[in-house]
């Protein structure tokens, strides 16, 4: 079985939720009462997406580029 690797967006929410995105897998998110169980419902959510695109077979994005963009407002 393959490794992958995928950038994670984690916001918290007005009601104190950690909120997990996969930006590359879209529609890949989940959420957490901590930090820490966010990340691990975030991996859980992105097997079962992979594991969904091999059954229809669908192409497993590839990350090409990691970058910041700072921004001065």
């Amino acid at each position: 079985m393959p490794d992958y690797k995928f950038t994670i967006v984690v916001e918290q929410d007005e009601d104190g939720f950690y909120v997990a995105s996969v930006p590359l897998l879209q529609g890949c998110y989940t959420q957490g009462a901590t930090y820490e169980e966010a990340l691990e419902n975030i991996k859980d959510a992105i097997k079962l997406h992979i594991e969904a695109r091999k059954l229809l077979g669908e192409p497993i994005p590839v990350e090409v580029a990691i970058d910041e963009v700072k921004v001065v407002v």
